[in-house]
């Protein structure tokens, strides 16, 4: 019979190896890999049309031959971009580009908050279907479409307000040779036309919050303005952070529509209507040289990319549950 020594140690199991990072996410790919091949789709298409172009960022530091092609063609290193900064009208078309930005940015917001709010109010569903419509179609029409619109009001002969101005024993205006009127006439066609879209978003953040909360706050007391103000607005909050956050990487991007069809490219309204979009087109029209518009083009997303890191950081130190990464 054996018999074990009073001082031997009792055998230790040996742990199990610890797996790897790599080994780990493999097994996790395994494990959902449902879920990974319905994302394949849509990664592939996102991989086609976002990344694999990227390639053409290349173009912004070559005078392109189109008999050599891209690879093949001069490298000219930073001279492209030189074009948008050497020109006399660089103060020009980026004061107006910034200013019309940080309008639209600002004011976007809290129209389409306003908006949003408003219609949470209507409580009949056919009012509320038709204000929804009137309010999102404009959004779906082309911007020649708008520009011709705007084109009958402002008609120097035939247009409503000049017909208008007759009738009151006013003098008319030529609307599209008064560069003092635009900056007036652009936002309001810009909020016309985009508004009703933008505020679907915050529409649905309303819809998402808790009854409940109206419900006590109507138990003690409180009227529409107070539900408002400490309730919906501080529920909206998060969302207008981020929507701020995004639309600070477009500005230096202006909606060529509005600032081209719309002032009908009238000469006389450059001063107040000429953004770096518009710029570069017709100087793409006029030289042929597309490296300068994609110079600009890069330009304009690298600005607009370090815009919002830096407007992200501002948000991570003043409330870190608010920033949007």
């Amino acid at each position: 019979m054996e018999q074990n020594p009073g001082n031997a140690m009792p055998r230790q199991s040996a742990a199990p190896p610890r797996k790897t990072k790599f080994a780990s996410f493999l097994s996790d790919c395994y494990k959902f890999r449902a879920l990974l091949i319905m994302l394949l789709p849509g990664l592939t298409v996102f991989f086609l049309f976002h990344y694999l172009p990227m390639f053409g960022v290349t173009i912004a530091f070559k005078k392109i031959n189109y008999q050599l092609g891209i690879l093949k063609s001069p490298f000219v290193g930073l001279e492209n971009f030189r074009f948008l900064f050497a020109t006399t009208d660089a103060w020009r078309i980026t004061r107006n580009t910034i200013l019309y930005n940080l309008l639209f940015i600002i004011f976007d917001v809290f129209l389409a908050v306003g908006i949003a709010i408003l219609m949470r109010e209507i409580w009949q569903p056919r009012a509320t279907k038709v204000y929804q419509t009137l309010i999102i179609l404009p959004y779906f029409l082309s911007m020649v479409v708008v520009a011709y619109l705007v084109y009958g009001f402002l008609n120097p002969q035939y247009g409503f307000f000049n017909k208008a101005l007759s009738s009151l024993g006013l003098p008319t205006v030529n609307w599209y040779y008064e560069a003092k009127y635009w900056p007036f006439i652009l936002p309001i066609t810009h909020w016309w036309k985009l508004l009703g879209y933008q505020s679907i978003v915050y529409l649905a953040s309303i819809a998402g919050i808790d009854k409940e909360l109206y419900e006590a706050a109507v138990i003690d007391g409180a009227g529409k303005w107070d539900q408002i103000w400490r309730i919906t607005i501080p529920q909206l909050t998060p969302t207008m952070v981020i929507m701020f956050l995004l639309a600070l990487g477009n500005i230096f991007r202006a909606d060529f529509g509005l600032f081209y069809q719309v002032p009908m490219n009238s000469t006389m309204l450059y001063e107040v209507t000429d953004v770096i979009d518009t710029y570069v087109y017709r100087a793409l029209v006029q030289l042929n040289n597309i490296g300068m518009s994609s110079a600009a083009s890069v330009f304009q997303s690298f600005v607009g990319a370090a815009t919002v890191i830096l407007a992200n950081f501002v948000v991570r130190k003043i409330d870190r549950s608010q920033a949007l990464f």
